[in-house]
């Protein structure tokens, strides 16, 4: 980064790398999680023919009544921790909405994307999840942190994903300003997991060398009374559809693409290869 910047105490560095390799920690757990993207091993769109899948219980179907499963009497599912045999129908699910079931040995998830239905296998034992030994960073900055405002500007877009077949339609609430190196830059915002917070897609002139070369996401607090916001981009992470092909990741909006290098966050994932 070629911007002046003043440098900061060495406590309050100190306590900046503590907070950064806490999340980390808890990032890495999340990825390790025995049902986490690691665990898929495979996806199935769903249509109107009744269909078995692999080693998976029961023949499945998605119909104008909503995704339902058919299971011969040697076969169960567990619903909210209750037993399902024979016939189930699981209803209209809702746009980027899943559910998950289980089997005795495995999860079966159930989801909506780009206007279809599929199912997947999250199993404890999928080799990519043995695999996994953590995800390379680059070292944690304070300089990538910067001080945004959001721009409210509320409106529907729509972008490609990682699936030729499927697209992705947000309700953006606005775009997310900051400066750097003397120039301002403009990121759409999705809505983030928690209320009021955001969600930007993004890549960056280090997209597809040192990261990944689809996109990496950031999550930004809510903003504050004034509209500002804290952009930190040392809590920049991959998207799912770097852990396994079985995703529907959305790309991000042509006004995304960072024109300058972004060396912060996490790099590319190779399988197998240690964090």
């Amino acid at each position: 980064m070629s911007e002046s910047v003043v440098p900061m105490p060495a406590a309050d560095r100190r306590a900046f790398i503590q907070d950064w390799k806490a999340w980390h920690l808890t990032r890495e757990a999340t990825l390790s999680d025995p049902f986490g993207w690691l665990s898929v091993t495979d996806m199935h769109w769903l249509d109107t023919t009744a269909r078995r899948f692999a080693d998976i219980p029961g023949q499945w179907a998605s119909t104008e009544t909503g995704v339902w499963v058919q299971l011969p009497e040697t076969e169960e599912l567990f619903v909210d921790g209750g037993q399902v045999t024979g016939f189930h129908n699981f209803g209209a699910l809702r746009e980027r909405q899943s559910i998950t079931v289980r089997t005795a040995d495995f999860a079966v998830e159930i989801a909506r994307r780009g206007g279809g239905d599929l199912i997947r296998s999250r199993r404890p034992d999928a080799p990519a999840l043995k695999a996994f030994s953590g995800v390379p960073t680059f070292e944690p900055d304070p300089r990538w942190q910067l001080a945004g405002m959001f721009i409210p500007n509320r409106r529907p877009v729509t972008v490609a994903s990682v699936l030729e077949r499927v697209q992705h339609t947000y309700d953006s609430p606005g775009s997310l300003e900051f400066d750097l190196a003397g120039r301002t830059h403009r990121l759409t915002a999705f809505p983030g997991k928690e209320p009021n917070s955001f969600q930007v897609l993004f890549t960056d002139k280090t997209t597809g060398s040192a990261t990944s070369a689809l996109c990496r996401t950031m999550f930004v607090a809510p903003p504050a009374s004034d509209g500002s916001v804290l952009l930190d981009f040392n809590r920049a992470v991959n998207m799912p559809c770097s852990f396994t092909r079985h995703a529907t990741c959305p790309l991000p909006p042509p006004q995304n693409r960072l024109p300058f290098a972004v060396e912060a966050g996490e790099k590319e994932y190779v399988p197998g290869a240690a964090g």
